[in-house]
């Protein structure tokens, strides 16, 4: 079994839980996620199964969409609701005002990375290291934020939460954006919830919660939730005749009959997925090899 397993993660589970009941309901320890989700975010989590795994990064990368509850007028140590949380004094800001300042997160952004997160600081893990209350200093980083859409507002005695329809690049901070958010004005903010509702290629929509696959496993027909690798790589498509499929998948670098242009490339044999190789001047060299021909 190889491919790609479309998990709607519920809030309250880690992601390693959730790879734990794939590996429990596959019996196979070749199992993987592409993109980390809180345990207070639920949504779309790409699960890797079997010789899939090899291909985390390139189901990592690529663009992500969110829908996002921000909470301004308060603050949060962890930047989400977790907490513990801290009532801000300043008066919250007009539903004009916190639109406008939404707008000057769109582009290329430098973006804190959260203290309770996973980020190393000295060889340890961000979260840890704040857990043990010591002072977190992660370094700002680039990042991208496509698209920011507000689907409402709703303004209460003490706070003003805005939910919002979220598309950025890898690495994005959903908790950093609401804390800087709610920073600039100057009110404090936090994430309050998040659902991912897009990832490499996968929907919301169309993801199956684990009750679903653990009826699934019981029926002898977890098959159907395991979508082809292939179809998910976002990188063009090279295939290859019989012979240099053959010598492909042993490693060797290979001149195809047919070479577009130079880059990665996701390398077929018919409709299975070799690997990932790269062209540079009509010659192929592999990069991840995982398939054999069927010969």
């Amino acid at each position: 079994m190889m491919g790609v397993v479309n998990l709607d993660k519920p809030v309250g589970p880690t992601s390693h839980d959730m790879v734990s009941l794939l590996r429990r309901l596959t019996g196979t320890r070749r199992i993987g996620h592409a993109g980390t989700l809180d345990p207070l975010a639920s949504g779309v989590l790409p699960i890797l199964v079997g010789a899939a795994t090899r291909f985390s990064e390139e189901m990592t990368g690529g663009a992500k969409r969110y829908e996002a509850r921000i909470r301004l007028g308060w603050r949060s140590a962890t930047d989400d609701g977790e907490g513990p949380l801290e009532r801000s004094s300043t008066e919250l800001p007009s539903v004009d005002e916190a639109t406008g300042a939404l707008g000057r997160f769109i582009g290329v952004i430098e973006q804190r990375p959260p203290a309770f997160s996973a980020r190393k600081v000295g060889g340890r893990a961000a979260y840890r290291v704040a857990r043990a209350g010591e002072a977190v200093a992660l370094p700002a980083r680039s990042v991208f934020i496509e698209r920011i859409d507000v689907l409402g507002w709703e303004a209460g005695p003490d706070a003003l939460d805005g939910v919002i329809d979220l598309r950025c690049g890898s690495g994005t901070y959903v908790r950093s954006l609401a804390r800087d958010l709610g920073e600039l004005l100057g009110c404090g903010g936090y994430l309050a919830a998040l659902r991912r509702t897009e990832a490499a290629g996968l929907r919301a929509d169309e993801a199956l919660p684990p009750g679903r696959l653990e009826e699934l496993a019981s029926a002898g027909r977890l098959g159907e939730a395991v979508l082809p690798i292939g179809r998910l790589l976002d990188l063009p498509r090279l295939d290859l005749e019989p012979g240099d499929a053959e010598r492909f998948c042993h490693g060797a670098t290979i001149r195809p009959a047919e070479a577009p242009r130079d880059g990665r490339h996701a390398v077929f044999r018919d409709e299975q997925l070799l690997g990932i190789g790269r062209l540079d001047e009509g010659v192929l060299q592999p990069e991840k090899v995982v398939g054999k021909t069927g010969r």
